[in-house]
């Protein structure tokens, strides 16, 4: 039996749907512990893709079983849409393969218009970036104690009368601070019974189904959604997600004991990437930067949004190894670097004159700050086809040991391509 989490290193969008894919042949079970639809996880699997926006993309073993934790937010909608596509894809979700933690809170209509409003009403250079899929308003709900929890929605009073206070004071809001129209009591009542009666058999308790799983041997894969650097905590705030995206919120996202953790993957990609706004030290302006956004195939799984591209960020990848407390890393699309004469790694920031080895908290300190560049020689040949590590150019085998040695970790993984068999799983983390 082995526990293993796996978390993005950046800023999201490392491949971590993939990693996932990959690991859970491993696995019986597959959570998802945090975040919501603003996410999206993309695999190919025999020439064939699939995005996964809520649903654990382990959802495509039929023998393996998925489970919607207590961090995630959900929106009900979009989850029976997704289980509908899945379907017509001849991979019919059912309670056997699903599992929907009662206590996630559920995203509202009201969720997502405030998103909207609240980001429409930013001054220029002020905006966030954020999706409009209306996460952080349920995320701030349920910190103020107001939100409304999956399990909710089986007790039609109690749903009742949590509705009823919510629609009061957002319709307020609506209407006084944004000057739009209210919502209906009446018509979101309808709606979310409606989605009571579809997902009821899906809702359950699954901090006791994780337990009894760890108790009978079973091994479990904790599938992070997002990147380190959009914690909520401990990334670019104010510029990240609404959610803890860490290693140490699996367990308190899925109601499992830390204790039961035996390892951590951090998904890094070779290169660096961002969608929206906030800061990123080693963005790339030039031909290179096009070149890598083409060739990588860099558009956001959920929003569709072009990824701004850049060198490698070693201080993001180090912060990551901190702060998840990362075993091993998984090293993603090594293959796009292909064909650059030249490759950089920014091993520190200069910020004024003084020398940073960590992001800054300030946020102002972006503007003043260059990161400090390693240069390194690349390598021209194809790689997509190389199935072992030993196989790779020297050039990319001493950019892998480079990475190795900066972030003080080893690759468990190093993937050259989309598909399940463009991948060298060099460690098996649940071998122990």
């Amino acid at each position: 039996m082995a526990n293993v989490v796996i978390v993005g290193t950046q800023w999201g969008d490392e491949g971590k749907g993939k990693i996932v894919d990959l690991l859970t042949e491993h696995a019986d079970y597959v959570v998802r512990f945090q975040g919501g639809n603003n996410a999206g996880h993309t695999l190919v699997v025999e020439g064939k893709k699939y995005v996964f926006h809520l649903i654990p993309s382990g959802i495509l073993y039929e023998n393996k079983k998925c489970f919607i934790g207590n961090g995630v937010v959900l929106d009900p909608g979009v989850l029976l849409e997704e289980m509908a596509e899945l379907s017509a894809q001849g991979l019919p979700v059912n309670p056997n393969r699903l599992m929907i933690s009662q206590d996630a809170h559920l995203i509202m209509p009201y969720h997502r218009m405030l998103d909207s409003c609240s980001e429409a009403a930013l001054k220029s250079g002020k905006k966030i970036g954020t999706t409009g899929r209306g996460i952080g308003p349920c995320y701030g709900d349920k910190v103020l104690r107001k939100g409304i929890k999956a399990g909710d929605i089986l007790d039609p009073d109690l749903f009742k009368d949590k509705l009823k206070e919510n629609i009061e004071e957002k319709n307020f809001l609506f209407t006084k601070k944004f000057g739009a129209d209210p919502i209906s009591f009446d018509e979101i009542y309808g709606q979310f019974q409606a989605y009571a009666e579809q997902l009821a058999p899906y809702i359950d308790n699954v901090s006791v189904a994780l337990d009894l799983g760890r108790r009978a041997g079973k091994h479990i894969l904790f599938e992070g959604a997002q990147g380190t650097q959009l914690d909520i905590d401990h990334g670019t705030y104010p510029f990240v997600t609404s959610s803890n995206t860490i290693a140490g919120n699996a367990c308190n996202g899925s109601g499992f004991g830390p204790s039961h953790i035996d390892c951590v993957i951090g998904i890094l990609k070779a290169y660096t990437t961002r969608v929206g706004e906030g800061p990123f030290p080693t963005e790339l302006f030039d031909n290179v930067g096009d070149e890598l956004q083409k060739k990588g195939g860099e558009f956001g799984a959920t929003t569709g949004r072009k990824r701004r591209c850049g060198w490698l960020d070693g201080v993001v990848a180090k912060d990551a190894v901190r702060l998840n407390g990362i075993n091993g890393l998984a090293i993603t699309k090594l293959d796009v670097l292909s064909g650059q004469p030249k490759l950089k790694l920014a091993t520190s920031y200069d910020a004024a004159g003084k020398s940073l080895s960590a992001l800054p908290s300030n946020i102002r300190t972006y503007d003043k700050m260059q990161p400090v560049y390693e240069e390194l020689a690349g390598w021209q040949e194809e790689i997509e086809q190389i199935k072992n590590i030993d196989d790779l150019p020297a050039k990319a085998r001493d950019y892998v040991k480079r990475i190795e040695d900066f972030t003080e970790t080893p690759a468990y993984i190093v993937s050259v391509g989309p598909g399940r068999e463009q991948t060298m799983l060099l460690k098996n983390p649940f071998e122990k």
